[in-house]
């Protein structure tokens, strides 16, 4: 029950955002999700501690920031910044290369794909961030149902024993189809382009999940968190959409 109540509540609190908020606060909202989800990929991949969790929570908050405002980067400047990160981290805070490269990917990882789901709020509208979000939830609906209907020989048992190659089919094929009838409707235009967008979306989605169940698995965490009662923490709720944002909004740079 208590799962069900915090799903309902997590949900219509997003939905709320996503339907009535002004774009300004939308990407307050989005900020404070980063920063969150950050916290909680320092705990599941250990990559920052003391200052090292400010510098990367800054950063995500910038990512996400600068991509919500679609502001141009210039990546010379963006590597200069990496690898200044890089040395402090390794010259003065004490830590390995490998624990600077995991925070350092935290930015690319949580923030931007966070600033592009606001890009792509301003730019389609509400419809376009429930088409998205919809999609992968059709899909991983599809995943569950599928896998417990016909799911027998396991996708990743190394990194998540109960999804099966059966169960990623059937999101594969309800996801797309999902997103091949519904783009059109909302967004008149090729449903080619619908089916080919809506393959990569559901297919980064499993992806995410994958990725994020590996660092889980990695660290010996069950949950990112316990924030949400019943459904961990927020990095498990997002992970799915934090691979299949960047393939939605890259459609949508590309088709002008």
């Amino acid at each position: 029950m208590i799962r069900v109540i915090s799903g309902v509540v997590l949900a219509a609190a997003a939905l709320a955002a996503i339907l009535f908020l002004p774009l300004p606060a939308l990407r307050i909202v989005a900020c404070g999700v980063a920063i969150l989800a950050a916290h909680e990929y320092v705990r599941v991949a250990g990559s920052a501690t003391g200052v090292s969790q400010v510098l990367l929570a800054a950063a995500v908050v910038a990512a996400c920031v600068f991509m919500s405002a679609g502001l141009d980067v210039d990546p010379v400047l963006i590597a200069v910044v990496g690898f200044a990160w890089v040395a402090v981290e390794v010259l003065f805070l004490g830590r390995t290369v490998h624990q600077a490269g995991v925070a350092l990917f935290g930015p690319l990882y949580i923030g931007v794909p966070l600033g592009m789901l606001v890009g792509i709020q301003e730019r389609l509208g509400w419809q376009g961030t429930l088409l998205l979000i919809a999609t992968v939830i059709v899909s991983d609906s599809a995943q569950y149902y599928s896998g417990r209907t016909f799911g027998r020989r396991p996708l990743a048992p190394s990194i998540s024993p109960k999804k099966t190659i059966e169960g990623a089919v059937g999101g594969v094929l309800l996801g797309t189809l999902f997103m091949f009838l519904a783009g059109p409707r909302l967004f008149p235009s090729s449903g080619l382009q619908w089916l080919w967008v809506g393959l990569a979306v559901v297919v980064l989605g499993i992806c995410g999940d994958l990725f994020e169940s590996r660092l889980k698995r990695t660290a010996g965490l069950k949950d990112s968190s316990t924030l949400i009662p019943g459904h961990g923490g927020v990095l498990d709720r997002i992970d799915a959409l934090l691979f299949a944002i960047p393939a939605f909004y890259l459609f949508l740079r590309a088709s002008g």
